[in-house]
């Protein structure tokens, strides 16, 4: 098959490209489409941010952008995902430090115009700091772009695999949860020790990600084939957290290199 190609599969479209270089900037152009498309319709665009490995590329994209000129965060509003806790957010380790470093540092976004869920709120008042989080997100309008990574497990933000219902699910707000044993064997790669993996966090939950009025899931290399798979041609179930997606799926568009896209078939 083509290297370069645009199918739809479950009803989401799906863009694949040679390399992770490749489908980075695929993102990083959807991201600058909508953010001066929402601008320019409703003053001020609303994103959904995500961690991790394979966001970085799009952010360095993105921050090139800025400072050649061609995109502006000034009426940019941004949620993350997701947060180790506890954590402190000067951890090196904290995603509002990783977000700092790749992103935040880079552009002209007002400080007060990214949200990172709080991972020192004492464990009591968990419950109405993450209400509030929603609350923020539906008074700025909602979500006009969610950016997602997938993990090996599925799991979508910190929404890991679990028994309970599909309906359940959809509906999950964001929330304090504990991290699938999958996440936490891959978090060792940034935390050096198993031992030293925090083993819960802060997520937003499923019901905002798929409020968003547009979705782009990007997975990159060969480690993420076969749960892209599952989760694309599969059927929608709770164990697979991503597939949830089917059920807004002319909202979702996959960007997705070669070796992720290996298992997926003509």
């Amino acid at each position: 098959m083509p290297a370069e190609r645009t199918v739809q599969i479950s009803g989401s479209t799906v863009i694949v490209r040679p390399n992770a270089e490749a489908a980075s900037r695929v993102a990083a152009d959807s991201i600058a489409e909508i953010v001066e498309s929402a601008v320019k319709a409703r003053g001020k665009a609303v994103l959904g941010l995500a961690t991790g490995a394979t966001p970085e590329v799009v952010y360095a994209n993105l921050a090139a952008r800025h400072r050649a000129g061609g995109l502006s965060f000034q009426k940019v509003v941004t949620y993350n995902l997701d947060e180790y806790y506890p954590i402190q957010p000067i951890d090196p380790l904290s995603y509002r430090s990783y977000m700092h470093r790749h992103l935040f540092s880079r552009v002209d976004l007002p400080a007060n115009q990214a949200h990172v869920l709080d991972g020192t709120v004492p464990e009591a008042f968990v419950r109405e700091h993450t209400a509030e989080f929603d609350r923020w997100i539906e008074a700025d309008g909602g979500l006009d772009l969610q950016l997602l990574g997938i993990g090996r497990n599925g799991h979508i933000g910190f929404n890991e695999p679990a028994e309970w219902s599909v309906a359940e699910a959809v509906a999950a707000p964001t929330r304090l949860v504990e991290l699938h044993p999958v996440t936490r064997a891959d978090a060792v790669r940034e935390f050096g020790d198993a031992a030293k993996v925090i083993p819960r966090a802060l997520t937003m939950g499923v019901k905002q990600i798929l409020s968003a009025r547009a979705i782009v899931m990007l997975a990159t290399g060969p480690r993420k084939a076969s749960i892209v798979a599952q989760a694309l041609r599969g059927p929608v179930t709770t164990a697979v957290p991503a597939s949830l997606l089917q059920t807004v799926a002319d909202r979702v568009v996959w960007i997705l290199d070669e070796p992720a896209a290996a298992e997926l078939g003509s």
